[in-house]
């Protein structure tokens, strides 16, 4: 099977040469040791040498410091380092001191056609490879947005205390990203295959709010959000760490193709339990422990795992770290080994 294909049947749980697979993204901090272990010089190069099935292509967001999607809003009321890898949901944010709808325009809200780079869009997507699955990070966070536009714990009381304040604000924001979305997929026309949204919302033992004020509050943005990309022929990759048992059902009728990234630690979201409950329903992108496993263990552990993950998931499973960001403290030999044996 070619990438695409493996990728395709993956995901609808048809029979594979093996499960498809994805390396995530690897930090800047992680790359060298990466390319100096596999004898490479770029990250589209490593992909190509363990035969990664999923290729990423970053938006590109023209705004500084960080220049980056994930960093649109500059809610934080305190000076901090806005970057993706050191931007906090808890500082106190701009909304904090507000508590009417019509304060709803006091914030100076960005434009995304002022930022994102539409050549470069298409640049970047044209020099992606067209024989690999090639998803656009668009993440489009705007329950995390919130949060931030509040500062995480007076956002949690505000969606109890005052929900209509809370829904002004996460539908300006999801009005974002529609619009930012939209350039980039009009840019990138007929050169995508999937995209990777999504909110973190569970922490290690279970969600972080009561699923029916996600479904309330959240998912009817999460589902304009995936029925746009679904209007230009993409599969739907949707990311949320932690515990999420409660919310996979939900996010799979409202049109998600792919639960990323089944954090193997966080309760009930081991494979035997997801296998359990959404065998040949659901897929799936993750698996292999990011926590624990890929930091402290040896290359035949991670063989172990992924022959075990294998038999549970001969189909419907992308096999991957559970984890999108490759951090420096995983070896590169773990991840040699984690590829090696979705080959085996």
């Amino acid at each position: 099977m070619n990438h695409k294909d493996r990728f395709y049947a993956t995901i609808n749980h048809q029979v594979v040469d093996r499960p498809a697979s994805w390396l995530g993204l690897p930090v800047p901090s992680a790359e060298p040791a990466l390319l100096k272990h596999f004898g490479v010089n770029s990250i589209e190069n490593l992909k190509l040498a363990i035969d990664d099935d999923i290729h990423p292509i970053e938006v590109p967001y023209n705004f500084p410091p960080s220049n980056h999607i994930a960093c649109a809003f500059n809610f934080a009321k305190q000076t901090h380092l806005d970057t993706p890898d050191e931007r906090t949901l808890t500082a106190p944010g701009f909304f904090e001191d507000y508590n009417e709808v019509t304060d709803i325009d006091k914030f100076d809200w960005p434009d995304p056609t002022k930022h994102l780079d539409r050549e470069e869009s298409n640049r970047r997507a044209k020099a992606t490879s067209k024989n690999h699955i090639r998803m656009g990070i668009m993440w489009s966070a705007h329950f995390q947005d919130a949060c931030a536009a509040f500062g995480m714990e007076h956002a949690l009381m505000v969606m109890l205390t005052n929900p209509d304040m809370f829904q002004v604000v996460i539908d300006r924001i999801t009005n974002f990203y529609l619009k930012a979305n939209e350039i980039f997929y009009e840019s990138t026309k007929g050169q995508l295959d999937a995209v990777l949204i999504g909110n973190d919302f569970g922490s290690q033992t279970g969600l972080m709010v009561d699923p029916d004020m996600i479904r309330t509050m959240v998912f009817p943005g999460t589902k304009k959000l995936i029925d746009q990309a679904k209007s230009y022929g993409l599969s739907v990759m949707h990311h949320s760490c932690g515990s999420i048992f409660p919310i996979i059902n939900d996010l799979h009728e409202i049109g998600a193709d792919i639960i990323h990234p089944i954090q193997a630690l966080a309760d009930e979201m081991d494979a035997p339990n997801l296998k359990k409950n959404f065998a040949n329903k659901i897929a799936f992108c993750g698996g292999v422990d990011a926590q624990y496993l890929l930091v402290n263990g040896k290359p035949n552990q991670i063989i172990n795992k992924v022959h075990e993950l294998k038999e549970l998931f001969p189909t419907g499973l992308i096999i991957s770290p559970s984890h999108e960001a490759i951090l420096p403290d995983i070896a590169p030999a773990n991840i040699e080994a984690l590829f090696k044996a979705i080959k085996d």
